[in-house]
């Protein structure tokens, strides 16, 4: 619902459906009967980055906004970002300030995008804009990262030349906390061996900001 009342009207909706065993596809195929933008792929469950990377795959934008089912984006989200790229040929993640709801209600109080700091901690949510161009640069998101953490390993190698990002002042995004959820069921040596990982394949970029 929060994505079809966009100010911004050019967009289409792909729907994942990552082996999910509730009613997904039901849901799903209501939306694609109510709108022709949506559109609904379904593939045996591989991870969240798989399934990222499925919906990006067959996107005809210019500009991806991954959305989890969970959470929802301010009406006005996809207006303010494609003026910030528009208006910055060079610009490569548009995000915005942040809520919580659900079990909480509350301002997401995160720290100002910065180089230095993201090989310490993300800070940059899942739902953030970038080119799909530069998605495949990358090589999408790394599919060896099914227990976690991906998205920061994704902004890592998508911004560790020193490229632009910008945060909207307006909250534009709603993240659902909920009693469980996949970050707080990563115990802490999945989380050390993630970031293990993250370290070990950007080695490069953890030596720079170290030595800097």
């Amino acid at each position: 619902q929060s994505v079809i009342n966009q100010t911004y009207e050019y967009w289409e909706c792909i729907i994942v459906n990552d082996g999910s065993p509730d009613n997904t596809e039901e849901v799903a195929r209501k939306w694609v009967e109510k709108d022709f933008r949506f559109k609904y792929i379904y593939q045996n469950n591989k991870g969240r980055s798989a399934a990222r990377n499925a919906g990006i795959e067959i996107a005809q934008g210019e500009y991806i906004l991954p959305l989890d089912s969970d959470d929802r984006i301010g009406e006005d989200y996809l207006r303010l970002a494609v003026e910030v790229f528009q208006n910055d040929a060079e610009m490569k993640v548009v995000y915005c300030k942040a809520r919580k709801f659900g079990r909480v209600d509350m301002e997401w109080d995160l720290p100002p995008y910065d180089i230095d700091e993201l090989f310490v901690d993300n800070m940059i949510f899942c739902s953030a804009f970038f080119k799909k161009e530069d998605w495949q640069s990358v090589g999408g998101y790394d599919t060896n990262m099914r227990e976690g953490l991906e998205d920061w390993e994704f902004w890592i190698a998508l911004l560790k030349d020193g490229s632009k990002v910008h945060r909207l002042e307006e909250v534009q995004f709603y993240y659902q906390v909920k009693d469980e959820s996949m970050i707080f069921s990563v115990t802490k040596e999945d989380k050390f061996k993630l970031r293990e990982y993250i370290m070990i394949k950007h080695s490069a970029f953890y030596i720079q900001s170290i030595s800097k």
